[in-house]
């Protein structure tokens, strides 16, 4: 019974002695230690107790290592003024060093200054005051700092290090040199591993050949990889790309473009818009999908084209010259001219639209087509149009009622933006609906190889026959039907975009 008593009292006081040996244990690992030093004196520095060291001064607090050629320990507060060649080094994570620093061994904090730098593996940061909390592994200075990684160059007025995951957090006036580029940022996060830099507000990326704006998004400087949010757009040499998201490829010199994309032309003045697009520099080339539309820019009255997908892309003979190219289901509207074909192409060499597969254009209540069509502009305005093979003009009169006009090929004159006058050469048929005042009066069926007409408020005020015709005119209840229409005769209305909302019906 005794021996179990005594057995149980000496397990109490092991444990007691274990426990005070950890809990003094404990205690001296969070009073700091001298390692070294060549010359230890005792001093009263401004009323508190002190030790001086000088020469080959070294300290321990737990895993951090300080070296310094003089320096004050308070014993009591367990604090250390350090002076001349500082620097603390706690294993590979952090080497920090400076002209001066205090540590305060209770809260881990310190406070290094003048000519500092801290660096580690992949980094470097220059400052001349730089707070640390060895706790937390945080480091941060808030009177402008230099980073060098790898071939990046970041300043800013105020920055965040953090340690265990090698990421900088950089607030106002952040720059970052790149011998590629230059970026200005608000406020910017950056990963000294990845070489990743995060926007987390207004940013510039400005290059030889380009700038990129946006308020958020990320770029990996080490791929030259990006992905840009929140307003952002790329423009250069003339040409301005913006979407909802944009991804860039620097060394490709390739772009995508994701909802509301905007491709703008400023020489050309031409707009290509859509929710999906595809962008290289060099050779330039674009294409875009998803409610694709082309836009020619006019103060006055722009031309609005749309089709399943538009590409961009330089001609070889020159960088300066495009072709732009519109496949499946092309309409287009003006507010005097509409249009439609199966696929299209613009040429800015000569600032030429070309309509392939049944054309079809309107203008007032005339509709006009032929095999192939051309547009031909000249400072952002129509001046001649071209119906190449079949060319064929019909003209609502009412009713079952349609004047005519076929001939191998017609052309159409504008004067400031509106069709005055069509030219029909060769093979020349006309199914005429004459009118006195507004009341027709008889239809003139006519053959003619050269015809003039003209028009007037967009309808067809007259027809001129400039050789000789062969003619016959009917009165209107004595035209036979079958007379009524001119071989090839179709009556395309239903499709006719008469908005420019109306291209996407």
């Amino acid at each position: 019974m005794n021996m179990q008593f005594f057995r149980q009292i000496f397990l109490v006081v092991l444990k007691f002695f274990l426990l005070s040996s950890l809990f003094l244990k404990g205690q001296e690992s969070r009073q700091i230690e001298i390692l070294n030093t060549d010359v230890l004196e005792y001093n009263k520095k401004s009323g508190v107790e002190a030790r001086k060291l000088i020469g080959n001064v070294q300290f321990r607090h737990e895993q951090a290592l300080m070296f310094c050629d003089s320096a004050y320990f308070y014993t009591d507060e367990n604090k250390v003024d350090a002076f001349g060649n500082v620097s603390i080094h706690q294993g590979d994570t952090l080497h920090l060093y400076g002209n001066t620093f205090q540590y305060d061994g209770n809260t881990k904090m310190v406070r290094m200054r003048d000519k500092v730098r801290l660096v580690d593996k992949q980094t470097t940061l220059s400052t001349d005051y730089l707070d640390y909390d060895i706790r937390q592994s945080v480091g941060f200075y808030t009177n402008g700092g230099t980073i060098i990684n790898a071939n990046n160059q970041l300043k800013s007025q105020e920055g965040y290090y953090y340690t265990n995951s090698k990421t900088f957090f950089f607030k106002d006036n952040v720059e970052i040199r790149n011998p590629q580029y230059t970026m200005y940022s608000d406020t910017l996060k950056y990963n000294t591993v990845t070489r990743t830099a995060f926007f987390l507000g207004p940013t510039r990326i400005i290059s030889k050949n380009n700038l990129i704006y946006c308020e958020n998004g990320w770029y990996n400087t080490q791929k030259n990889t990006s992905k840009f949010y929140r307003n952002a757009y790329l423009t250069g040499e003339g040409r301005y790309l913006t979407g909802d998201s944009l991804f860039y490829d620097r060394n490709k010199g390739q772009g995508y473009a994701f909802s509301h994309v905007r491709l703008i032309d400023s020489t050309r003045r031409v707009i290509l818009t859509g929710n999906y697009a595809n962008y290289i520099e060099r050779p330039e080339y674009a294409l875009l999908t998803d409610s694709a539309m082309l836009t020619f820019y006019n103060e006055k009255d722009s031309l609005f084209l749309h089709a399943d997908t538009l590409m961009l892309q330089s001609m070889q003979d020159s960088a300066n010259n495009k072709l732009i190219r519109a496949f499946y289901g092309v309409k287009f509207f003006k507010t005097d001219l509409q249009g439609m074909a199966d696929s299209a192409v613009f040429s800015t060499i000569d600032s030429t639209l070309h309509l392939f597969h049944t054309p079809v254009l309107w203008t007032g209540e005339n509709q006009i087509s032929a095999e192939k069509v051309e547009l031909h502009f000249a400072n952002q305005q129509l001046q001649t149009i071209d119906f190449i093979n079949d060319g064929f003009i019909v003209a609502h009169e009412g009713a079952d009622q349609y004047s005519q006009v076929k001939g191998k090929n017609i052309r159409g004159f504008f004067k400031k933006n509106e069709l005055y006058r069509l030219f029909v050469s060769g093979n020349g048929q006309t199914l005429y609906y004459a009118k006195d005042k507004d009341r027709i009066i008889g239809v003139n069926r006519a053959l003619c190889s050269q015809i003039n007409v003209m028009v007037q408020n967009r309808k067809i005020s007259r027809i001129v026959f400039l050789t000789q015709p062969d003619a016959i005119f009917y009165p209107l209840s004595k035209l036979p039907e079958e007379e009524k229409k001119l071989k090839g005769f179709v009556w395309y209305e239903e499709k006719r975009p008469y908005s420019r909302e109306d291209i996407f019906r």
